[in-house]
């Protein structure tokens, strides 16, 4: 799960008037006339790893968990968000359904630093292409020489760049029923695999200081034209890299009334693949913390998954971790304590 206010971000570029959603950034609303989400649907790699025409929203979202040569923390966002205005394909021309919104952050000793861009389709300044892999967004990148298995990753902001080198040899994941991933007990959906076996050497920059990092990271890939049902007001997302060398992705989407739908994967450190569901995944905010803006959030949690033998605390590296951008939300690095020590991220919206 990923935030997005795409209705709302129309009518920013497009100076149209939207009504007010009955959902977290409209993602519950109808979607009459764009691609649906099918369970007997099959993903299909490299095609996959591109833009899909004729569906409404869809995102590219790498988190970084890296440490520099004091063992200092840090963590690195980068995320492209595409949205349709319209169902059809990608033009050549301002004719294009597609708007483009990206997001970059570094988080670590100094604080947390965000940046925001957004761009038209069909002109060249943002997109995506599968094979060689390319997203782009005005001067961000994230490119392979053929697919997702190497990638260079830059983007800056205002006192803030970075530059990493991402690999793999590992498989991709395939969440809930080989990646069709339910939001709801309404049957939203969306399509959803992750990369979270990155290995990453590079270096971050903040003001005039430049530091070599090194550590993991995990790419998040996403689409569907009605992920939410009408009032899920916010979701909490983990990625989790545990010591024993396995990876854990839970979340919760937050019902305005009502219990929160939960769901989740276990990546065991052999590789094998298990979804979570319901009552598998306890969740329990422990600490909060007042962002800049007056909201209150929770930045320490107690996640367990008794049947995996899981029960840590996550506690953000940087409590002050609130995304400055259009459509703000919290997001920043965690570390694991517990029943396992590890690292990972945290994602919070609708609060």
């Amino acid at each position: 799960m990923k935030p997005n206010a795409w209705l709302l971000l129309c009518g920013i570029l497009c100076g149209c008037d939207q009504p007010a959603p009955q959902s977290y950034a409209g993602l519950g609303q109808q979607a009459s006339g764009f691609s649906q989400v099918s369970r007997e649907h099959r993903l299909v790699f490299p095609r996959d790893h591109g833009a899909h025409d004729g569906f409404r929203i869809e995102w590219w979202y790498i988190t970084a968990n890296l440490k520099d040569a004091q063992g200092r923390d840090w963590g690195v966002q980068w995320t492209l968000f595409r949205s349709a205005l319209r169902p059809g394909p990608e033009t050549g021309d301002w004719n294009s359904p597609n708007l483009w919104m990206g997001h970059a952050a570094l988080t670590g000793p100094g604080g947390h630093q965000s940046a925001e861009t957004l761009a038209r389709g069909g002109i060249g300044q943002a997109g995506v292409q599968a094979e060689p892999f390319r997203a782009w967004i005005n001067g961000w990148s994230l490119q392979g020489a053929d697919t997702v298995d190497n990638l260079q990753m830059t983007a800056d902001g205002e006192g803030f760049r970075y530059r990493l080198h991402l690999h793999s040899e590992r498989p991709l994941v395939l969440h809930g029923a080989q990646g069709y991933s339910e939001k709801s007990g309404k049957g939203q959906a969306s399509y959803y695999y992750s990369q979270p076996f990155y290995q990453v050497q590079g270096d971050v920059q903040r003001g005039s200081q430049c530091i070599a990092v090194s550590g993991q990271a995990w790419l998040d890939r996403e689409w569907s034209s009605q992920p939410l049902a009408a009032g899920q007001a916010g979701w909490d997302w983990f990625s989790l890299h545990l010591d024993s060398g396995a990876k854990l992705m839970l979340f919760q989407v937050r019902e305005a009334q009502g219990e929160a739908y939960r769901a989740g994967t276990w990546v065991g450190p052999l590789g094998e693949v298990v979804a979570l569901h319901g009552a598998q995944i306890q969740l329990q905010a422990l600490a909060w913390a007042r962002q800049g803006n007056g909201k209150r959030v929770p930045v320490r949690w107690r996640v367990q998954v008794p049947g995996h033998g899981v029960d840590v605390q996550a506690e953000a590296v940087e409590p002050q971790a609130w995304m400055q951008t259009r459509f703000p939300y919290w997001e920043g690095p965690v570390r694991l304590s517990g029943s396992s020590g590890g690292r990972g991220y945290l994602e919070m919206t609708g609060y």
